[in-house]
């Protein structure tokens, strides 16, 4: 049994409690434990997962929020500096599934993160344990 740690950044709290509720649902229905650590926005969830990793306590993560774009740069910066922290943890052998949806509006965002619809977080949760199976078979 697998202790994986779901990573959200808590900005629209009805949108991440959809992504929280996929995530967690599909992690337990593979029989392992899911616990959830929020942290501020996006931008901080790469780092909560590196100093997470480094405490051992996890065998994988699942990486979850919302960005919207709006009027400025600032979603750009969001969106790719978040993934990029998330890609090098990712090729440095944390298994890590992205569920950090990055839309243009809301009704978009309510369509990936409902668990009843696209279920994105269930779908990061997903890919989370299949690269945890895949480092365990590639030791």
């Amino acid at each position: 049994m697998a202790n994986v740690l779901i990573v959200e950044a808590r900005f629209y709290d009805h949108l991440n409690d959809m992504l929280v509720a996929g995530a967690r649902a599909a992690i337990e229905a593979a029989g392992h434990r899911a616990e959830v650590l929020t942290v501020p926005g996006a931008l901080e969830v790469p780092g909560a997962i590196a100093m997470a990793a480094d405490s051992g306590r996890y065998d994988a993560f699942v990486a979850l929020g919302v960005v919207i774009r709006g009027e400025t740069y600032h979603f750009e910066i969001v969106a790719n500096e978040s993934a990029r922290g998330i890609m090098a943890l990712t090729m440095d052998g944390v298994p890590i599934g992205n569920g950090i949806l990055t839309t243009e509006n809301e009704a978009q965002a309510i369509v990936r993160a409902d668990p009843a619809q696209l279920d994105k977080g269930g779908a990061a949760a997903t890919a989370a344990l299949a690269m945890l199976d895949l480092k365990e078979r590639l030791g």
